[in-house]
């Protein structure tokens, strides 16, 4: 089996999903988001594969999120996700993809539903 996790090593949720997949043996490629940004297109793919909307997907507590105003409800999902193309620290973090689905490790014990 062959995952991806969308990865930030300042993270400790990011770092122990990391960890699982190596206790599990699991071939992975890293994606250090922060630096190499999904396009529009793997993040629509992500929201989509992962069930959610764009909001769902965003970290509220950052303070771009606050001084951009993300909060306000009358925001597109193209405008959210224009958001996180910019601010790649919006994204919810971290993300893993294997053949068997995609989740969030959030907790990082989710990330044993799809390997």
């Amino acid at each position: 089996m062959n995952a991806l996790i969308y990865h930030n090593s300042r993270c400790s949720k990011s770092r122990a999903t990391l960890a699982i997949l190596e206790e599990k043996e699991i071939k992975f490629e890293v994606i250090n988001y922060l630096e190499d940004a999904p396009t529009i297109e793997e993040l629509k793919g992500l929201i989509v594969d992962l069930g959610i909307d764009a909001r769902g997907l965003m970290r509220k507590g950052e303070s771009e999120y606050k001084q951009n105003n993300l909060s306000d409800e009358s925001l597109t999902e193209e405008e959210l996700i224009d958001s996180m193309i910019s601010n790649p620290i919006l994204i919810e973090r971290p993300i893993v993809r294997t053949d068997k689905g995609v989740v969030i490790g959030r907790p990082p014990e989710n990330v044993l539903t799809i390997i």
